[in-house]
């Protein structure tokens, strides 16, 4: 008798196998992903759940409202590390890639689930990926003598050279030599009985000659397959124990975050000064309240942020803590901002190229400050960072939603607005140009430094959208 697909056992072995592959084996790590994504598709994580624990199990209902401009985020990818870290606990994997696997497999089912509205959250799973492979990495890494290590540079050098060459006698470009570090090269594994292994060169490299011959070895491959090196592939005991305390790690600065960021507050808030923030941002609001209580005196002007006027409630905030607050209409920025002397701007996500996705509108502040040379400041925690470039411009990481909030239905039987085509995008696209500095949890930092930044938090390999 044999066994259909549908009921198969599932194996960590492709990321589309995993939640088959928790309801078969962790019912109780599948409940909690299954009742995490529901939260999620209706937009219930409230802010004021931030003592609650995924992993305890509690059922309690969320009164928030849906996705909204000026939630505190944190609070949200929290919980996120949370789930991971109860699903990652408890579970049975083996192996780094295994493990790896889990994570893939994770990210895009939370992807799914509307995650792609809530970019950090993916961001936090590629981080616990790069720890994955920095634990295996470096464990797998002998002790030896100095002329070994020479020994074993030289052979590297010497097998990449030859995959390299373009042709015979043809020397390698500059490109190729760059690639040809060993940080780019990379074993695939097949999985199959024989245990074969091949070597796999990135391909991905821009203007590279080898990089057009080494993509037709792979083409059709799935990127989210397992394709790791050969000692990802060995059983570890002490792996489990290394990746909890990474994810502890990330727990503890999240909790920090506000309290990183807010030490910052007096270096770049002086006495006297005209601030002018838009919308409503948890963090903006804190930063200027904890310069607020270090003496200083300035002002702050806020647009109001419409359709949502979330500028309001920012406003409302600010002047009960005692700062010379003045809420401005959205058109009145650009006669407003030759007195300004600094621009504090939320953020949704900071990008790959430095440049930023901010609450609708933004951009538009951001142009005006350029035109001023008024400098454009955003304070942001890393967890943000995303490796994405803006390929799709405007589009990048936007949603559209319903017009309700510019214009009332009841007004679309006009014959001439029943004409009119209304979009109510949530985000903007800011470029990197218009951007002066990021401040974050771990400093601050100009838009051309982020590149760096990335390769600090997340793996190259893990940088692709989950699907």
């Amino acid at each position: 008798m044999t066994m259909t697909s549908d009921n198969a056992p599932a194996n960590l072995d492709d990321p589309k196998n995993v939640r088959r592959w928790l309801q078969s084996n962790h019912p109780k790590q599948f409940a909690l992903l299954d009742n995490f994504e529901i939260e999620l598709r209706l937009g219930r994580f409230s802010s004021s759940r931030e003592g609650s624990s995924i992993a305890s199990g509690a059922q309690g209902s969320s009164t928030s409202s849906r996705y909204q401009y000026g939630r505190d985020r944190r609070l949200v990818t929290t919980r996120t590390v949370e789930l991971l870290r109860a699903i990652i606990g408890p579970t049975r994997w083996k192996t780094a890639a295994q493990l790896l696997t889990l994570l893939r497999g994770l990210g895009n089912e939370l992807h799914a689930a509307g995650g792609y509205r809530e970019p950090a959250l993916g961001c936090v799973v590629r981080r616990i990926m790069y720890a994955v492979r920095d634990e295996a990495d470096r464990v797998s890494v002998p002790h030896s003598s100095g002329v070994d290590d020479m020994e074993k540079i030289d052979e590297l050098t010497e097998h990449v050279s030859s995959k390299l060459r373009v042709s015979a006698g043809k020397e390698l470009s500059l490109a190729s030599m760059l690639w040809a570090h060993p940080q780019h090269v990379t074993m695939k594994h097949f999985r199959q009985p024989s245990g074969d292994y091949s070597d796999r060169l990135r391909s991905d490299s821009m203007g590279s000659e080898s990089g057009a011959n080494a993509t037709s070895s792979i083409d059709g491959w799935d990127a989210s397959g397992a394709i790791y090196p050969p000692h990802f592939y060995s059983r570890r005991d002490d792996l489990r124990q290394s990746v909890m305390e990474a994810i502890q790690e990330m727990m503890s600065e999240l909790e920090d975050l506000h309290k990183n960021i807010n030490e910052q507050a007096t270096q770049h808030i002086h006495a006297g000064e005209i601030i002018l923030t838009y919308a409503l941002s948890k963090t903006v609001e804190l930063f200027l309240k904890a310069a607020a209580a270090k003496k200083r005196k300035f002002q702050v002007i806020v647009c109001e942020g419409a359709p949502h006027f979330g500028g309001h409630s920012m406003a409302k905030s600010l002047a009960e803590a005692g700062i010379d607050t003045t809420v401005i209409h959205d058109a009145a920025t650009f006669a407003i901002m030759a007195r300004v002397n600094k621009v504090l701007l939320p953020a949704h996500a900071v990008l790959a190229n430095g440049g930023l996705i901010a609450p609708s509108g933004s951009n538009m502040v951001a142009l005006a400050a350029k035109h001023n040379s008024v400098p454009v400041v955003t304070v942001a925690g890393m967890f943000k960072l995303c490796p994405m470039y803006p390929h799709e411009g405007q589009d990048t990481l936007n949603d559209l939603i319903s017009p309700s909030s510019v214009i009332d239905y009841s007004l679309m039987g006009d014959p001439v607005l029943s004409e009119v085509e209304l979009v109510n995008p949530v985000h903007d696209y800011i470029p990197p140009q218009l951007i002066d500095l990021y401040i974050t949890n771990i400093g601050g930092f100009q838009p051309s430094y982020i590149y760096r930044l990335l390769a600090e938090y997340y793996h190259s390999d893990d940088w692709e959208t989950f699907e």
